[in-house]
Protein backbone atom coordinates (compact mmCIF):
# COMPACT_ATOMS: atom_id res chain seq x y z
CA UNK A 1 0.00 0.00 0.00
CA UNK A 2 1.41 3.49 -0.93
CA UNK A 3 1.34 6.06 1.95
CA UNK A 4 1.48 9.63 0.89
CA UNK A 5 1.31 13.07 3.50
CA UNK A 6 0.39 16.60 2.21
CA UNK A 7 3.12 18.07 0.13
CA UNK A 8 5.44 20.39 1.86
CA UNK A 9 5.51 24.19 0.65
CA UNK A 10 8.60 24.74 -1.25
CA UNK A 11 10.90 26.79 0.53
CA UNK A 12 14.67 28.24 -0.37
CA UNK A 13 17.54 25.34 -0.73
CA UNK A 14 21.31 26.43 0.33
CA UNK A 15 21.95 22.74 0.90
CA UNK A 16 20.95 20.08 -1.30
CA UNK A 17 21.94 16.24 -1.18
CA UNK A 18 20.34 13.38 -3.35
CA UNK A 19 21.20 10.01 -1.29
CA UNK A 20 22.23 7.36 -4.19
CA UNK A 21 22.30 3.13 -4.07
CA UNK A 22 26.20 2.48 -2.42
CA UNK A 23 26.75 0.46 -6.03
CA UNK A 24 25.88 3.62 -8.10
CA UNK A 25 28.24 6.22 -8.78
CA UNK A 26 30.41 5.54 -5.82
CA UNK A 27 32.69 8.59 -6.50
CA UNK A 28 29.57 11.08 -6.43
CA UNK A 29 29.02 10.02 -2.97
CA UNK A 30 32.20 9.42 -1.12
CA UNK A 31 30.89 8.28 2.14
CA UNK A 32 29.92 4.37 2.05
CA UNK A 33 26.32 3.64 3.57
CA UNK A 34 26.60 2.07 7.25
CA UNK A 35 24.11 -0.76 7.64
CA UNK A 36 22.73 -1.91 11.03
CA UNK A 37 20.67 -4.84 11.20
CA UNK A 38 17.74 -6.09 13.62
CA UNK A 39 15.84 -9.70 13.43
CA UNK A 40 13.47 -10.39 11.03
CA UNK A 41 15.36 -8.81 8.53
CA UNK A 42 14.83 -5.07 9.69
CA UNK A 43 17.67 -2.72 9.07
CA UNK A 44 18.78 0.76 9.02
CA UNK A 45 21.56 2.33 6.70
CA UNK A 46 22.63 5.87 7.36
CA UNK A 47 23.90 7.78 4.36
CA UNK A 48 25.85 10.89 4.94
CA UNK A 49 24.35 13.89 3.45
CA UNK A 50 27.12 15.57 0.47
CA UNK A 51 26.81 19.09 1.48
CA UNK A 52 27.01 21.75 -1.32
CA UNK A 53 26.36 19.40 -3.96
CA UNK A 54 23.47 17.98 -6.03
CA UNK A 55 23.55 14.11 -7.10
CA UNK A 56 20.63 13.20 -10.05
CA UNK A 57 18.01 10.93 -7.79
CA UNK A 58 19.19 7.52 -7.94
CA UNK A 59 17.76 4.42 -6.42
CA UNK A 60 18.73 3.04 -2.35
CA UNK A 61 18.43 0.55 0.23
CA UNK A 62 14.64 -0.50 -0.17
CA UNK A 63 13.41 1.13 3.55
CA UNK A 64 9.80 2.17 4.88
CA UNK A 65 10.57 5.26 7.24
CA UNK A 66 13.41 7.86 7.45
CA UNK A 67 15.27 10.77 9.73
CA UNK A 68 17.77 13.08 9.54
CA UNK A 69 20.15 13.08 12.07
CA UNK A 70 22.99 15.03 13.33
CA UNK A 71 26.25 15.38 15.83
CA UNK A 72 26.02 17.52 18.34
CA UNK A 73 23.12 20.27 19.87
CA UNK A 74 19.67 18.43 19.39
CA UNK A 75 18.95 22.59 18.86
CA UNK A 76 21.84 23.12 16.20
CA UNK A 77 19.07 23.07 13.17
CA UNK A 78 16.56 25.84 15.19
CA UNK A 79 15.54 27.79 12.83
CA UNK A 80 16.10 25.74 9.87
CA UNK A 81 14.30 23.24 7.87
CA UNK A 82 14.88 19.72 6.57
CA UNK A 83 12.57 18.45 3.39
CA UNK A 84 12.41 14.96 2.27
CA UNK A 85 11.47 12.85 -0.59
CA UNK A 86 11.20 9.35 -1.39
CA UNK A 87 10.92 7.43 -4.49
CA UNK A 88 7.68 4.73 -4.29
CA UNK A 89 9.44 0.96 -4.68
CA UNK A 90 6.52 -0.53 -6.85
CA UNK A 91 6.09 2.52 -9.24
CA UNK A 92 9.03 4.68 -9.68
CA UNK A 93 7.29 7.90 -9.01
CA UNK A 94 8.95 10.57 -6.42
CA UNK A 95 6.82 11.72 -4.49
CA UNK A 96 6.67 15.82 -3.54
CA UNK A 97 8.49 17.17 -0.57
CA UNK A 98 8.02 16.49 2.65
CA UNK A 99 8.90 18.97 6.25
CA UNK A 100 10.39 17.22 8.88
CA UNK A 101 10.22 18.54 12.54
CA UNK A 102 13.69 19.56 13.15
CA UNK A 103 13.17 20.47 16.85
CA UNK A 104 14.51 18.80 19.79
CA UNK A 105 10.60 18.23 21.50
CA UNK A 106 10.78 14.54 22.72
CA UNK A 107 13.03 11.99 23.71
CA UNK A 108 15.25 11.66 26.80
CA UNK A 109 16.18 14.80 29.12
CA UNK A 110 20.02 14.21 27.98
CA UNK A 111 19.44 13.60 24.37
CA UNK A 112 23.18 12.36 23.11
CA UNK A 113 22.36 14.27 19.28
CA UNK A 114 19.91 15.68 17.28
CA UNK A 115 17.30 14.31 15.43
CA UNK A 116 14.13 14.98 12.95
CA UNK A 117 10.87 13.55 13.49
CA UNK A 118 10.66 9.95 11.36
CA UNK A 119 8.26 10.09 8.42
CA UNK A 120 6.70 6.92 7.18
CA UNK A 121 6.92 6.93 3.56
CA UNK A 122 5.97 3.25 2.89
CA UNK A 123 7.86 1.06 0.66
CA UNK A 124 10.35 3.22 -0.93
CA UNK A 125 13.91 2.66 -2.58
CA UNK A 126 15.05 6.38 -3.11
CA UNK A 127 15.24 9.85 -1.41
CA UNK A 128 16.62 13.25 -1.73
CA UNK A 129 17.53 15.65 1.19
CA UNK A 130 17.41 19.14 1.37
CA UNK A 131 18.69 20.83 4.87
CA UNK A 132 17.90 24.92 5.09
CA UNK A 133 20.67 25.95 7.94
CA UNK A 134 19.21 27.92 10.61
CA UNK A 135 21.47 30.80 12.66
CA UNK A 136 23.53 28.48 13.28
CA UNK A 137 24.71 27.05 10.15
CA UNK A 138 24.72 23.42 9.28
CA UNK A 139 25.59 20.84 11.58
CA UNK A 140 28.33 18.18 11.56
CA UNK A 141 27.62 14.88 10.89
CA UNK A 142 24.21 15.13 9.08
CA UNK A 143 22.96 11.55 7.43
CA UNK A 144 19.60 10.28 6.69
CA UNK A 145 18.56 7.05 8.00
CA UNK A 146 16.68 4.63 6.25
CA UNK A 147 14.70 1.90 8.17
CA UNK A 148 13.23 -0.93 7.04
CA UNK A 149 11.35 -2.64 9.48
CA UNK A 150 11.67 -5.89 8.28
CA UNK A 151 9.45 -8.95 9.67
CA UNK A 152 10.05 -8.52 13.09
CA UNK A 153 11.55 -11.13 15.27
CA UNK A 154 9.84 -14.07 15.77
CA UNK A 155 7.63 -14.15 19.07
CA UNK A 156 9.17 -15.97 22.76
CA UNK A 157 6.43 -14.48 24.80
CA UNK A 158 2.72 -13.77 24.94
CA UNK A 159 1.71 -11.55 21.78
CA UNK A 160 -1.25 -10.12 23.50
CA UNK A 161 -2.77 -9.74 27.55
CA UNK A 162 -5.71 -9.60 27.76
CA UNK A 163 -8.50 -7.73 28.99
CA UNK A 164 -8.52 -7.77 32.73
CA UNK A 165 -11.26 -6.21 35.13
CA UNK A 166 -10.66 -3.23 37.41
CA UNK A 167 -8.23 -4.18 40.46
CA UNK A 168 -9.03 -2.91 43.96
CA UNK A 169 -7.65 0.72 43.55
CA UNK A 170 -9.97 3.41 43.94
CA UNK A 171 -10.01 4.97 41.18
CA UNK A 172 -9.54 1.90 38.77
CA UNK A 173 -10.28 1.23 35.23
CA UNK A 174 -10.38 -2.20 33.44
CA UNK A 175 -6.73 -2.84 32.07
CA UNK A 176 -7.34 -2.96 27.90
CA UNK A 177 -6.21 -5.52 25.62
CA UNK A 178 -2.14 -4.68 24.66
CA UNK A 179 -0.53 -6.21 21.91
CA UNK A 180 2.52 -6.77 23.63
CA UNK A 181 6.35 -6.38 22.53
CA UNK A 182 6.68 -9.59 20.89
CA UNK A 183 3.09 -9.33 19.56
CA UNK A 184 4.73 -6.45 17.22
CA UNK A 185 7.82 -7.92 16.47
CA UNK A 186 10.77 -6.30 18.77
CA UNK A 187 14.21 -7.29 18.45
CA UNK A 188 15.40 -7.09 22.53
CA UNK A 189 18.91 -7.37 21.27
CA UNK A 190 19.08 -4.05 20.01
CA UNK A 191 17.73 -1.94 22.92
CA UNK A 192 19.67 -1.60 26.41
CA UNK A 193 18.94 -4.63 28.35
CA UNK A 194 18.05 -2.53 31.75
CA UNK A 195 15.17 -0.98 32.96
CA UNK A 196 14.57 2.89 34.47
CA UNK A 197 11.77 2.95 36.81
CA UNK A 198 10.74 6.70 37.95
CA UNK A 199 7.77 7.41 41.32
CA UNK A 200 4.63 7.03 40.30
CA UNK A 201 2.57 8.15 37.06
CA UNK A 202 0.84 11.11 37.93
CA UNK A 203 0.23 12.30 34.11
CA UNK A 204 -0.13 11.01 30.90
CA UNK A 205 1.03 12.90 28.27
CA UNK A 206 -1.01 12.06 24.69
CA UNK A 207 1.52 12.34 21.27
CA UNK A 208 0.92 11.46 18.05
CA UNK A 209 3.83 9.77 15.80
CA UNK A 210 3.64 12.54 13.08
CA UNK A 211 3.66 9.65 10.42
CA UNK A 212 0.91 8.57 7.83
CA UNK A 213 -2.36 8.58 8.67
CA UNK A 214 -4.56 6.40 6.04
CA UNK A 215 -2.32 3.52 7.16
CA UNK A 216 -3.74 -0.17 6.90
CA UNK A 217 -4.21 -1.45 10.76
CA UNK A 218 -2.86 -4.48 9.93
CA UNK A 219 0.60 -2.26 8.94
CA UNK A 220 0.69 -0.94 12.55
CA UNK A 221 3.34 -3.39 13.53
CA UNK A 222 5.96 -2.32 10.84
CA UNK A 223 4.96 1.39 11.63
CA UNK A 224 5.89 0.65 15.56
CA UNK A 225 9.33 -1.36 14.59
CA UNK A 226 10.53 1.28 12.43
CA UNK A 227 9.82 3.87 14.78
CA UNK A 228 11.34 1.68 17.39
CA UNK A 229 14.54 0.90 15.28
CA UNK A 230 14.70 5.16 14.19
CA UNK A 231 14.46 5.66 18.17
CA UNK A 232 17.53 3.00 18.92
CA UNK A 233 19.83 2.31 16.29
CA UNK A 234 19.48 5.82 14.89
CA UNK A 235 18.91 8.14 17.87
CA UNK A 236 20.66 6.51 20.22
CA UNK A 237 17.92 5.70 23.10
CA UNK A 238 17.97 3.25 25.24
CA UNK A 239 14.36 2.07 23.41
CA UNK A 240 11.40 3.18 21.41
CA UNK A 241 10.41 6.35 23.55
CA UNK A 242 6.48 6.28 23.87
CA UNK A 243 5.02 3.51 26.46
CA UNK A 244 2.31 3.09 25.06
CA UNK A 245 0.82 3.33 21.25
CA UNK A 246 -2.42 3.16 19.87
CA UNK A 247 -3.17 2.57 16.28
CA UNK A 248 -6.35 4.13 14.29
CA UNK A 249 -8.37 1.46 15.08
CA UNK A 250 -8.12 1.73 18.92
CA UNK A 251 -5.54 -1.46 19.26
CA UNK A 252 -3.18 -0.43 22.30
CA UNK A 253 0.16 -1.70 22.12
CA UNK A 254 3.33 -2.12 24.12
CA UNK A 255 5.74 0.78 23.90
CA UNK A 256 9.23 0.60 26.37
CA UNK A 257 10.09 -2.55 27.90
CA UNK A 258 9.91 -2.94 31.46
CA UNK A 259 6.62 -3.90 32.48
CA UNK A 260 3.07 -1.86 31.44
CA UNK A 261 1.84 -2.09 34.90
CA UNK A 262 5.66 -0.54 35.93
CA UNK A 263 6.19 3.34 36.19
CA UNK A 264 8.85 2.86 32.89
CA UNK A 265 10.57 6.15 32.11
CA UNK A 266 10.00 7.00 28.77
CA UNK A 267 11.78 9.46 26.42
CA UNK A 268 8.47 11.44 25.27
CA UNK A 269 8.06 14.76 26.78
CA UNK A 270 11.23 16.89 27.11
CA UNK A 271 11.97 18.22 30.91
CA UNK A 272 8.72 15.65 32.22
CA UNK A 273 9.77 11.97 30.98
CA UNK A 274 9.79 11.39 35.01
CA UNK A 275 6.58 10.21 36.85
CA UNK A 276 4.40 10.42 33.81
CA UNK A 277 3.97 7.94 30.69
CA UNK A 278 3.78 8.71 26.88
CA UNK A 279 1.36 7.03 24.87
CA UNK A 280 1.35 8.02 20.89
CA UNK A 281 -1.51 7.90 18.45
CA UNK A 282 -0.56 6.77 15.40
CA UNK A 283 -0.82 8.93 12.38
CA UNK A 284 -0.38 12.70 12.15
CA UNK A 285 -3.85 14.17 13.89
CA UNK A 286 -3.13 18.32 12.78
CA UNK A 287 -5.98 18.59 10.76
CA UNK A 288 -7.27 14.73 10.47
CA UNK A 289 -9.79 14.08 12.66
CA UNK A 290 -8.55 10.67 14.61
CA UNK A 291 -11.10 8.48 14.78
CA UNK A 292 -13.25 7.37 17.75
CA UNK A 293 -11.84 4.11 17.88
CA UNK A 294 -8.44 5.93 18.45
CA UNK A 295 -9.76 7.92 21.43
CA UNK A 296 -11.56 5.51 22.86
CA UNK A 297 -7.98 3.61 23.08
CA UNK A 298 -6.36 6.05 23.96
CA UNK A 299 -8.92 6.54 26.99
CA UNK A 300 -8.71 3.07 28.28
CA UNK A 301 -5.15 3.29 28.81
CA UNK A 302 -4.98 6.05 30.18
CA UNK A 303 -7.51 5.53 32.71
CA UNK A 304 -5.81 2.42 33.42
CA UNK A 305 -2.91 3.93 33.76
CA UNK A 306 -3.48 6.49 36.04
CA UNK A 307 -5.72 4.32 38.03
CA UNK A 308 -2.62 2.22 38.81
CA UNK A 309 -1.57 4.70 41.53
CA UNK A 310 -5.12 5.89 42.36
CA UNK A 311 -5.11 9.05 39.96
CA UNK A 312 -8.07 10.30 38.82
CA UNK A 313 -8.01 10.99 34.55
CA UNK A 314 -10.16 14.09 35.24
CA UNK A 315 -7.76 15.24 37.99
CA UNK A 316 -4.77 18.09 37.59
CA UNK A 317 -1.32 16.65 39.23
CA UNK A 318 1.96 18.24 39.64
CA UNK A 319 5.59 17.81 38.11
CA UNK A 320 8.77 19.33 37.97
CA UNK A 321 10.87 19.73 34.55
CA UNK A 322 13.66 18.48 34.20
CA UNK A 323 14.88 20.50 31.13
CA UNK A 324 15.30 24.31 30.35
CA UNK A 325 14.68 22.70 26.54
CA UNK A 326 10.73 22.66 27.73
CA UNK A 327 8.08 25.29 27.86
CA UNK A 328 9.04 25.85 30.95
CA UNK A 329 12.92 25.97 33.45
CA UNK A 330 14.51 23.54 34.77
CA UNK A 331 12.94 22.79 38.71
CA UNK A 332 9.51 24.30 37.61
CA UNK A 333 6.75 22.86 39.21
CA UNK A 334 3.51 22.79 37.17
CA UNK A 335 -0.09 21.57 36.64
CA UNK A 336 -0.74 19.61 33.98
CA UNK A 337 -4.26 17.59 33.30
CA UNK A 338 -3.98 13.79 34.36
CA UNK A 339 -4.18 14.07 30.29
CA UNK A 340 -2.37 16.48 29.10
CA UNK A 341 -1.20 16.99 25.40
CA UNK A 342 2.24 16.75 23.99
CA UNK A 343 2.83 20.71 23.55
CA UNK A 344 1.27 21.75 27.16
CA UNK A 345 4.82 20.16 28.29
CA UNK A 346 6.64 21.64 25.54
CA UNK A 347 7.07 24.22 22.28
CA UNK A 348 5.85 21.66 19.87
CA UNK A 349 2.32 21.25 17.22
CA UNK A 350 2.03 17.25 18.69
CA UNK A 351 -0.39 15.73 19.15
CA UNK A 352 -1.77 18.03 16.14
CA UNK A 353 -4.84 20.28 16.81
CA UNK A 354 -7.36 18.05 15.61
CA UNK A 355 -6.41 15.60 18.45
CA UNK A 356 -5.55 18.25 20.98
CA UNK A 357 -9.20 19.34 20.99
CA UNK A 358 -10.31 16.29 21.65
CA UNK A 359 -8.53 15.87 24.69
CA UNK A 360 -11.32 17.20 27.10
CA UNK A 361 -13.54 14.13 25.44
CA UNK A 362 -10.91 11.70 25.92
CA UNK A 363 -10.19 12.89 29.71
CA UNK A 364 -14.15 12.57 30.18
CA UNK A 365 -14.47 9.11 28.82
CA UNK A 366 -11.08 8.23 30.71
CA UNK A 367 -12.69 9.33 34.21
CA UNK A 368 -16.36 7.57 33.17
CA UNK A 369 -14.03 4.08 32.90
CA UNK A 370 -12.81 4.62 36.35
CA UNK A 371 -15.89 4.64 38.03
Amino acid sequence: MRISLPAAALACCTTTALLIHPAVAAADNPVAPAQRTSAGGGSVTSVALTPGGRVAPRVTRAFELLGVVWDGSPSALAGGSVRVRTRDAVTGRWSDWHTLEADAVDGPDATPHGATAPLWAGRSNGVAVDVRPGPAGLPRGLRVELVDPGQGAAPVDAQTLPERPAGPAVPAAPRPGIVTRAGWGADESIREQGFVYTGAVRVTFVHHTATATDYACDDAPRVIRSIYQYHVQSNGWRDIGYNFLVDRCGTVYEGRAGGVDQPVLGAHTLGFNTNSSGIAAIGTYSSDSPPQELQDGLAKISAWKLGLTGRTADGTYQLTSGSDASRYPKGTVVDFDAVSGHRDGVATECPGDALYARLPAIRGTAAGLQG
